[in-house]
């Protein structure tokens, strides 16, 4: 009796003991990082390279593993069922972390199994049109379009994604009318935005940046806070409506009740590779990415925000992705 009782006593010390020990310990193995998008992404690169990053600062082998399909929700679903070690770490748009919810109306996982480790870059978009359309300006573009409802179309990656729901909040805050041509990804809606056969477009300003300079599109508007330097002659969406700043981000999240210890340790150092001089100039190269790192604790705080942002938007507009 009294060996059995030795043993829960050092079972029970072990429960609560662990945790601590455990996380200073951590990454004792290999580190996997979901992608949840194809391999060549722009956001899969940027979870390769802090993929190596975190390699080195760990000494630990840390891999990417692509699992795209499903408008995200493939890969965000397997780390939401991994196992709260650490192990398993997802590097995603922000759409199953804030809008997938609202837009499913069933998902094979939680999205409040996901626990927030770090929102890690903004990526700014910036609202285009074909040349062919009557409009420098976006007052230009809601005259014309209050002119002629019904006439402007707007290419989006489809139903949910970012440059869909990013257009039906223009037509929200501005009252006008715009009709959705959804295509399966970007490529084919810039080229038939460029052919003429659809007038505009929201997209993140690396994406369309040499076609911006070649004249083969003309940006209306940067979609943020602040003008970016790469446009310095292209307003800001609020200038012309206020409380228009929206921005696409990628951010790192691990499975629900991943010991705090962990995740914010994720959350530093990955913040120190984002400050690394390859990593910043990778960044700038791509149009201009917005590096953030931010702590588990201010990505839940962000999350809630979008959450509220993208939720109220897909419930008024009736959007759905099934």
């Amino acid at each position: 009796m009294y060996r059995i009782l030795i043993q829960v006593s050092l079972a029970a010390l072990a429960l609560v003991c662990g945790p601590p020990s455990y996380a200073q310990n951590y990454p004792g193995r290999t580190v996997t990082i979901i992608a949840p998008v194809a391999a060549g992404a722009s956001s899969d690169i940027m979870a390769r390279i802090l993929a190596d990053k975190l390699r080195k600062q760990w000494g630990q082998t840390v891999i990417v593993e692509n699992r795209p399909g499903a408008g995200l929700n493939i890969g965000a679903e397997v780390v939401a069922k991994a196992p709260h070690d650490g192990y398993t770490l997802l590097f995603t748009p922000q759409g199953p972390l804030v809008a997938n919810k609202s837009l499913y109306a069933k998902l094979n996982y939680d999205p409040d199994a996901l626990a927030p480790v770090s929102v890690v870059v903004k990526v700014p978009l910036v609202l285009v049109v074909n040349p062919k359309v009557p409009a420098h300006t976006v007052d230009e573009l809601i005259d014309y379009a209050k002119a002629h409802p019904g006439k402007l179309n707007y290419a989006s990656s489809g139903g949910g994604s970012t440059p869909h729901l990013t257009a039906e909040l223009l037509g929200s805050k501005a009252g006008i009318s715009l009709v959705h041509v959804p295509y399966k990804s970007n490529p084919p809606a810039v080229n038939d935005l460029m052919g003429g056969q659809v007038h505009l477009m929201f997209l993140t300003l690396g994406q369309v940046l040499p076609h911006i300079r070649t004249g083969k599109l003309r940006a209306l508007a940067i979609v943020s806070d602040q003008r970016n330097a790469l446009l310095p002659n292209s307003p800001t969406m609020s200038e012309t409506l206020p409380g228009f700043s929206v921005a696409p981000w990628w951010g790192m999240a691990a499975p629900a009740n991943t010991p705090t210890a962990i995740t914010t340790k994720v959350a530093a150092d990955v913040a120190a590779a984002l400050k690394q001089p390859d990593v910043v100039k990778w960044m700038e190269d791509q149009g201009g990415f917005e590096a953030v790192g931010s702590t588990p604790a201010d990505m839940a705080r962000f999350m809630t925000q979008e959450r509220k942002l993208w939720g109220d938007l897909i419930r008024a507009i009736g959007a759905t992705a099934d």
